[in-house]
């Protein structure tokens, strides 16, 4: 094979390889979900991802014989280094082809592009937020992909391996069948929740998230809930206007259940949403002209049969108080309502068992095993 050339992206035509270096890779692919082209641009446009304020990014291209055959993005996150106490450089939207001195060189790049900078370890994949797709799929390359994981190739965990990668975490996704009736034990749950703690479940209004301030005490809740959790880095008050704008103004407020104590504080908040992995494919990673049409009909219509669980935040002190079975109780009536047969979540923790404990009743299968690797540099 021909010498690969590492490039950095500095330019609209080495940001259009960035982008179109997966069509080849994921050609025939029925799994693969592919990004929104206009999402990619903006994580690299500073006035577009306000997560750049405290990050420093950098994006880079492989080339054999001319051709784009890979992609890596190289991410130092100042304020998850501060929390953690760490020098990490992050690797993220990694794609190559089956050439080992292609995922090579591609590291490599990021490596030294992070050493210059300070950092001591390269983790990943990760991005700048844990809103951010994370963890590389090791198991089950059969099952399709969603608009907010990473779906690659099998032989990418292999290369890693080569190349002297450590496992530092994995994550599991929860698959359920959708019951016709909430299970026992999270209606009495919910019950007690309701009548002894004080607790109710609401649905915001557009006005209450934008005008009453509610968006802003949902993502704040998240920062409180997840400030333990891996790779955690807080949203800063403009990265969640972002996320106000580009997650809560979209989705179905049904499926966004918020639960608030006796003194209207927000306690515990879920996020889902109705599945826009097929409408993605259909969308070919672009608005325009009909990509719009079928994402619209997915968020609005429900036409696709499952549901996604991006996300489960309860305030710590709330925490095994029956916030979770609040949850369960609010949204599975909806999901049938919806035609939903299935859900998944999103990435937990494996060694979170508290949290994976908690869809027992429903007879979860923990499917989609992704992986966060790890080298001293």
């Amino acid at each position: 094979m021909s010498e690969v050339i590492i490039k950095k992206v500095e330019n609209r035509q080495g940001m259009n390889d960035f982008i179109h270096v997966v069509k080849d890779i994921y050609e025939g692919c029925t799994q693969y979900v592919p990004d929104l082209e206009s999402d990619v641009r903006q994580l690299f446009d500073s006035q577009k991802n306000p997560g750049l304020e405290f990050s420093d990014i950098q994006p880079f291209v492989a080339y054999q014989d001319g051709k784009p055959v890979g992609r890596i993005v190289g991410i130092v996150n100042r304020k998850a280094n501060k929390h953690w106490k760490t020098k990490n450089v992050r690797f993220s939207m990694i794609e190559f082809v089956d050439d080992l001195k292609v995922s090579n060189a591609l590291l490599h790049a990021v490596e030294e592009w992070g050493r210059a900078q300070g950092m001591d370890m390269l983790q990943g994949p990760l991005g700048i937020t844990d809103f951010d797709k994370e963890g590389m799929l090791v198991e089950d390359f059969n099952l399709m992909g969603s608009m907010n994981t990473i779906y690659n190739p099998e032989y990418y965990h292999r290369h890693m391996e080569a190349l002297g990668f450590e496992k530092e975490v994995d994550w599991l996704q929860v698959h359920i069948d959708i019951p016709k009736e909430v299970p026992a034990r999270y209606a009495r749950v919910a019950q007690y929740a309701r009548e002894q703690i004080g607790l109710r479940v609401v649905k915001l209004t557009d006005k209450q998230i934008n005008e009453e301030g509610y968006g802003h005490r949902v993502f704040e809740l998240l920062n409180e809930a997840y400030k333990p959790i891996f790779g955690f880095s807080a949203l800063s008050a403009r990265q969640i206007d972002v996320f106000i704008h580009k997650y809560l103004r979209m989705v179905d407020k049904q499926l966004i259940p918020v639960v608030l104590n006796d003194k209207d504080e927000v306690v515990g908040a879920a996020i889902s949403m109705a599945s826009l992995s097929v409408s993605m494919r259909k969308a070919h990673g672009t608005l325009l002209p009909f990509g719009w049409f079928h994402l619209l009909k997915a968020l609005k219509w429900h036409h696709e049969d499952n549901a996604e669980m991006l996300l489960i935040a309860v305030r710590p002190d709330y925490q095994g108080l029956g916030v979770n079975a609040m949850f369960f109780d609010d949204l599975i009536p909806i999901y049938n309502k919806y035609g939903f047969k299935w859900a998944e979540t999103g990435p937990q923790l494996e060694d979170n068992v508290r949290e994976l404990s908690q869809w027992k009743p429903l007879h979860p299968q923990f499917v989609k095993r992704r992986r966060c690797y790890k080298k001293i540099i």
